[in-house]
């Protein structure tokens, strides 16, 4: 049903002007739970940080679900039967599985499981584009780059303050106010 309902889905959400992240259609009861995550396609094609002005609010999600809702009734021979339409956006704990989600998420600080080794924090630095390519991260003061084929699982960790200035100018590529002054 997944394979039949995403392309309905996707288009709607796509004409709303938003992306598709996640299509999960699951049995409850005699419904249907039909979950679907948005993102803001401005987001995903600048790469601009998930808390900017961007991102999905509270009005566009309401807007995509009477859109998805409409159109999902108009394909009720798909679902077969009643559902019910769950339209949210990712949250600050969804995994980072693609390169947009890691360009996105630049200069924040990620908990990153590798396929080998042990897990680390590093904070986000250049990521590529390619599903082939990785990301540059700054773990321990140094710059690592990392394949995305090399993590099993990365997420984003909430930070309650500034991140250094020092870890933020490394990334960047300048250097810090502490180096300027010595100079």
């Amino acid at each position: 049903m997944d394979t039949a309902l995403h392309p309905v889905v996707a288009d709607a959400v796509g004409a709303a002007g938003f992306e598709l992240e996640e299509l999960d259609v699951s049995t409850a009861g005699r419904r249907r739970l039909v979950r679907v995550v948005i993102d803001s396609a401005d987001s995903v094609e600048n790469g601009t940080s998930a808390n900017s002005a961007n991102a999905v609010g509270l009005d566009e999600v309401a807007r995509v679900s009477r859109e998805l809702a409409a159109v999902l009734d108009e394909h009720d021979a798909v679902l077969g039967g009643p559902y019910t339409l769950e339209v949210t956006s990712p949250g600050t704990d969804r995994p980072l599985t693609r390169p947009r989600h890691w360009k996105r998420n630049r200069l924040r600080l990620v908990k990153v499981r590798p396929v080998e080794g042990a897990e680390y924090l590093g904070r986000v630095g250049d990521a590529d584009a390619e599903e082939t390519g990785g990301v540059t991260l700054l773990v321990d003061g140094a710059p690592r780059r990392v394949g995305y084929a090399e993590v099993a699982h990365a997420v984003v960790e909430v930070e309650f303050k500034q991140p250094p200035a020092a870890e933020l100018a490394m990334l960047e590529g300048r250097a810090s106010e502490d180096e300027e002054d010595a100079r």
